[in-house]
């Protein structure tokens, strides 16, 4: 396997190297998110090195098995050749798929938000399924969950939740999941048992370090406190403690509940604002972009990314690619990959 430049993988070992050197040193840990985000990097590149190695091994067992198909009329072995080189295609198209992740701050943490639309309960619990589905996606990952904030719904359901979730190429892939789900189904809280449609939105940004240099004027923004309400068991305060920030000049909104410290919930929400205004930033250059090539684009309620049907069939389909599949069930518990993977190429073309 001869990609080892269009890998830079030299260049790749030497920052291992650098990083490992790094973590050796007595005062590593005085900086605990320094040191995450170092650790977090270093694990990011040992596993691309890690799975370059695996890929290159693959390959020659592969070769070495046709070699032994040519000589030998086995039926067995055959099939087990096709087997290996499907599994060697899979595994190199999602190496390759993880390798495209270069643009800036695909590699950092997302911050995701989900905002049920109208439509009360059946909206609200539509958000709660979305939020197991991309928790599950995440425990597949092995990527760390953090529910920043949370709020209940009157009967079920959540009615908005912002939660950060943590690990290598995180707002890379999720980036693919920004835009407008839509549900399809029988109510399970319509007595009547009437179809409905239901409207959830999903907002993704990538978590910004603290030395980004996004202008927050003091004169800009309110921050209030409040008394936090846990979800579910969760501990629930008797203080002010969590913090609400509104950034006036651009009315974004960003609040944390998930620390009981006020003082932590506000580093938290400072965090998601400077997260929330470069995203606007980026969005407004691409709508500048779009103007001077003549791209039309519509935001609302109506311009869904994907639609999840339950009834009177089953489907998911994501309708900026097409990519679509009959089994709701795995896509609820969490296998989205191949909508992520479908987006990000269509982005690449």
């Amino acid at each position: 396997m001869n990609s080892g430049g269009l890998f830079d993988l030299g260049k790749k070992k030497d920052r291992i190297k650098e990083l490992d050197l790094k973590m050796t040193e007595p005062s590593f840990w005085d900086d605990q998110d320094t040191a995450q985000k170092v650790i977090t990097e270093v694990n990011g590149l040992k596993g691309y090195v890690s799975d370059f190695d695996d890929l290159e091994e693959r390959l020659d067992n592969v070769e070495v098995s046709y070699e032994l198909v040519k000589e030998e009329d086995d039926q067995e072995l055959f099939e087990e050749l096709e087997s290996d080189i499907t599994a060697l295609k899979k595994a190199i198209n999602d190496f390759e798929l993880q390798m495209l992740l270069s643009e800036p701050y695909d590699a950092k943490n997302a911050i995701l938000e989900l905002h049920p639309g109208a439509g009360g309960t059946e909206s609200q619990d539509w958000a709660s399924m979305l939020l197991r589905m991309y928790q599950r996606w995440a425990e597949s990952k092995n990527f760390k969950v953090e529910i920043l904030n949370y709020l209940a719904g009157d009967e079920a359901g959540v009615k908005s939740v912002t939660l950060v979730i943590k690990g290598h190429n995180v707002y890379g892939n999720l980036k693919a999941e920004k835009g407008v789900h839509r549900l399809v189904r029988i109510s399970p809280f319509d007595s009547s048992g009437r179809r409905h449609t239901s409207f959830v939105s999903c907002e993704v940004t990538p978590e910004m370090d603290d030395d980004v240099d996004i202008e927050v004027k003091s004169e800009d923004i309110k921050i209030d406190t409040y008394r936090a309400s846990g979800a579910g068991g969760q501990h629930v305060n008797t203080t002010d403690s969590a913090v609400r920030i509104t950034h006036m000049p651009t009315n974004v909104i960003v609040t944390c509940q998930n620390e009981r410290s006020q003082i932590k919930n506000r580093e938290a929400a400072m965090k998601m604002l400077k997260s929330k205004l470069y995203q606007l930033e980026i969005e407004k250059q691409q709508e500048e972009l779009a103007e001077i090539r003549g791209e039309q684009t519509e935001i609302g309620w109506g311009n869904q990314i994907r639609s999840y049907v339950f009834h009177p069939y089953s489907m998911v389909k994501d309708h900026r690619t097409n990519k679509e599949i009959g089994n709701t069930q795995a896509v609820m518990d969490g296998e989205i990959d191949l909508f992520i993977d479908a987006y990000l190429r269509s982005q690449m073309n």
